[in-house]
């Protein structure tokens, strides 16, 4: 069977709202964990198939290919692939670009200057300014995620921000990525204010048939969390490297847990701009 037949036919079960009265106690659970987690896995549809290439790829690059410049080109047909194939509409990749550019703008003024953040040591002929065009994706398959989790678990949130607060949080996050380098890290204000504006949001979610809640707080710092360990992952390979790990590879800093926990928000608040995310959103009187 095609892959994306076998994925057509997992999307139709999945949307399967149907009631299971049958299902009670311990087994109700165990039956709503696991089609969470199937949930969870397809909504990491992009975010999965890349990372798979990025940890299977040589460092030596294949056929004379460099690692860098074949995972652009695997990112940018995979990408293809989901407008193609309609797992995606044109409108989602549209904000996956705003991602993509978002997250190589910051990626270029991290490795530059005297001091740089972390480093990418491989050649390729895709480097600008010193980083890999590939890169840019990384913080689009965050974006691809929260999209595809919103169709899959039937997400809706209750007593959001307004978006103008929402908005010039998630733009004040963005900027203290850059502006901590020269007047201080502002993170932990932002997190209180976080705490303070989202305290009575909630994400409601459907595992199987019956609606669940958690903190929207909770359920952002959760997809920092696997984040950061995915960022583990891709060190441990070699693909980029903080200062600490160049002589051997050493466990990314859990500092870097907020500041992934953040960008998942900011992840979110560029989504609102999407129409039928919008429509189940409530806004917070």
């Amino acid at each position: 069977m095609p892959f994306h037949s076998a994925i057509t036919i997992l999307d139709r079960r999945l949307s399967n709202r149907s009631a299971r009265e049958d299902l009670q106690g311990v087994m109700r659970f165990m039956h709503e964990f696991w089609w969470f987690g199937i949930k969870e896995a397809r909504s990491c549809l992009f975010a999965g198939l890349f990372f798979l290439a990025v940890f299977l790829v040589p460092r030596a690059g294949v056929l004379g290919v460099a690692r860098y410049d074949l995972l652009l080109l695997i990112a940018l047909g995979l990408q293809a692939w989901l407008i193609w194939r309609k797992i995606e509409t044109w409108d989602e990749a549209r904000t996956i670009l705003t991602f993509h550019l978002a997250g190589f703008a910051l990626e270029v003024f991290k490795v530059s200057g005297a001091h740089p953040s972390w480093s990418y040591p491989d050649p390729a002929y895709t480097k600008v300014f010193g980083v890999p065009l590939f890169s840019g994706f990384m913080y689009a398959s965050v974006g691809s995620y929260i999209m595809q989790a919103w169709r899959i678990l039937h997400l809706r949130v209750e007593r959001h921000p307004p978006y103008w607060i929402s908005t010039g949080l998630a733009l004040l996050m963005y900027a203290n990525l850059f502006t901590h380098h020269f007047i201080g890290d502002f993170r932990w204000y932002l997190a209180a204010l976080a705490l303070g504006l989202y305290a009575r949001c909630n994400i409601c979610f459907t595992p199987l048939d019956r609606e669940r809640r958690m903190p929207f707080l909770l359920g952002y710092t959760l997809v920092g969390f696997f984040i950061w360990l995915a960022e583990n992952i891709g060190t441990f390979f070699g693909v980029w490297r903080y200062p600490n790990q160049l002589g051997a590879w050493a466990t990314v800093s859990l500092g870097k847990w907020s500041s992934w926990t953040m960008l998942a928000m900011m992840s979110f608040a560029i989504i609102c701009s999407l129409k039928h995310v919008k429509e189940r959103i409530h806004i917070a009187p």
